[in-house]
């Protein structure tokens, strides 16, 4: 499943480095970058009603996963300086720095469930679910960013969703980090 999601995905990032934007590719786009979060997020629950994971499939996905959102914001840089009508390349900072952070806080969420699953902490309370949460950190989400691509089509817009999401993540990831290293600093030696 994690092979097949990484097809469906590198299909719909090879569509964004590689073919100028018109109205029609940012819909393909969309929807192979979804299809590929849909078998990515299957393939946990697949496992699971098999009988659990394993830590070999566990560890491919991760590792797809990282691969993953390091090449989305690589092939955002490279259509901004292909495509886009940029008066300067200073835009291109945007999906260089949403790299930088994507990837920070996607290493700090796995180091914080194994840290704590070493430290023989639980990692999900049950009802622990709060809707005002799940809000709040929506932008932060791979399925918005992945809508965020239906507007590949027309630059300006894009690049204005795009920024908005980076910004959220980046003031998430900026809030997020401090709690998470006091957490850290709770867990039991």
């Amino acid at each position: 499943m994690t092979l097949i999601s990484a097809c469906f995905t590198f299909s719909g990032l090879a569509v964004v480095g590689l073919v100028p934007p018109e109205w029609w590719t940012g819909p393909v786009v969309w929807f192979l970058l979804f299809l590929g979060y849909a078998l990515d997020s299957a393939d946990g629950q697949v496992a699971r009603l098999r009988g659990g994971g394993s830590a070999v499939g566990e560890w491919l996905d991760h590792v797809v996963d990282c691969i993953k959102t390091s090449i989305l914001h690589i092939v955002v840089t490279i259509a901004a300086v292909r495509f886009f009508a940029l008066d300067s390349l200073v835009w291109c900072l945007v999906p260089l720095g949403y790299l930088v952070v994507a990837n920070a806080s996607f290493f700090a969420m796995i180091l914080n469930d194994s840290l704590k699953q070493i430290a023989g902490v639980r990692l999900r309370q049950p009802g622990q679910f709060r809707w005002s949460r799940s809000l709040l950190v929506l932008p932060t989400d791979y399925g918005v960013l992945c809508l965020a691509f239906l507007t590949l089509g027309w630059p300006e817009l894009f690049m204005a969703v795009y920024t908005v999401l980076f910004v959220a993540t980046a003031g998430h990831t900026a809030l997020a980090l401090p709690k998470w290293f006091r957490d850290m600093g709770r867990l039991p030696r």
